[in-house]
Order: C-alpha cells, then sequence, then structure tokens
C-alpha cells in the first residue's frame, strides 16, 4: 500500500489545512512567508480533491469508489460523497473521542480492538449505518489510552458513552457537521470531467 512519508506539517501547509483538524496539537514554526502563484481552475479542483484525501486517509482508488458510489445515490453528490467519508469506522472512532488522530483510529481498528453491533471489525473502511453501536472490546488494554484523551466534542450525528467505551450512530453526518472548510463541490467537478 503507497502512503505518503511527507511530514505531517508540512503537507498541511501545502493543502492550506490547520494541523488541528488532523487532530494534532503543533504548529509550523517555519517562515510563513511564501510565494505562491495563482492556481489554475484545475490546480484549485484537484487541491481540494487532495485535501479532503488527506484528511481521511484514504488512497485515490478508494477516493474515486467513495465518489461513484455518491453519484449514484439519491442527493447532492458532494454532501453524499462526505457522508460516505465521514461513515467510516476509523473515522466514527475519531470523532467519538476514542482516538487522538485519524492514524491512531485506523490502527485501532486494524488491530481488532473495536466491535460494531458485538462483532469484531477489523476493517477501517467499514461503513457504519444508523443504529451501529460502536464499542471499544472489554479485554482491550487500549482503554487506559483512551481515558486521557477524554475531553473530545462529539458531534450531534453521534452519540457517546465514554464510561463504558461505546457509541451510537444516530443519525448520518450532514454538512453542517464537518468542522474544516470544504469546498466538495469543486471535487464534483474534477470528477465529472
Amino acid at each position: 500500500m503507497g502512503r505518503s512519508t511527507q511530514p505531517l506539517l508540512k503537507r498541511c501547509k501545502a493543502l492550506g489545512i490547520n494541523p488541528v483538524v488532523m487532530g494534532y496539537t503543533k504548529e509550523s514554526k517555519r517562515n510563513q512567508k511564501e510565494v505562491r502563484r495563482k492556481k489554475s481552475e484545475y490546480g484549485v479542483q484537484l487541491n481540494e480533491k487532495q485535501k479532503v484525501r488527506f484528511i481521511y486517509g484514504v488512497m485515490e482508488k478508494q477516493f474515486r469508489k467513495y465518489y461513484d458510489m455518491a453519484a449514484k445515490s439519491n442527493g447532492v453528490t458532494g454532501e453524499s460523497l462526505l457522508q460516505i467519508l465521514e461513515s467510516r469506522l476509523d473515522n466514527v472512532i475519531f470523532r467519538l473521542g476514542f482516538a487522538k488522530t485519524r492514524n491512531q483510529a485506523r490502527q485501532m481498528v486494524n488491530h481488532g480492538h473495536v466491535t460494531v453491533n458485538g462483532k469484531k471489525v477489523d476493517i477501517p473502511s467499514y461503513l457504519v449505518k444508523v443504529g451501529d453501536v460502536i464499542s471499544i472490546k472489554e479485554n482491550s488494554g487500549i482503554k487506559k489510552l483512551i481515558l486521557a484523551n477524554n475531553d473530545t466534542v462529539v458531534p450531534a450525528w453521534l452519540e457517546a458513552d465514554k464510561d463504558n467505551f461505546t457509541g451510537k450512530v444516530v443519525n448520518l453526518a450532514t454538512k453542517a457537521d464537518i468542522d474544516y472548510a470544504v469546498k466538495e463541490n469543486l471535487i464534483v467537478e474534477y470528477y465529472s470531467k
């Protein structure tokens, strides 16, 4: 599997993302003075797509699959795409506050610490549905780490019981639930060419 080895803060700066969105509290100490040329329309669309891909940690092939799913669904394609990305199990674990970053949440799922409706799920791209109950396994040693990260604000579309290490999907996410600036129409324009 290919993955970016570029430093996180450098990538955030290039894509125009605040590292807090990724779950990191660091700020770049580099010189903020820079000269940028005006981007073409294609460059702006590509940058928006790359930004969303980077935030959710999704590779191009899988992102295209999500776009095709969103295009076939009823409703606005861009909002459906964001809804699908927010419904990924690794993102839900991050949003519930059980992990500090999406990468940490992905690793928790991969290592088998997470159950959905009482069944072990070790696929980070598993798409949760309304009514699903997500919990950390009973005998998991990861609970001490979660207790240290108990200050996360849980979005309205999720319900969290941090004492019992469980969460429930009440609704699917909407555009208003997303905590970073995204222009999903640019992504739709990029793929509709």
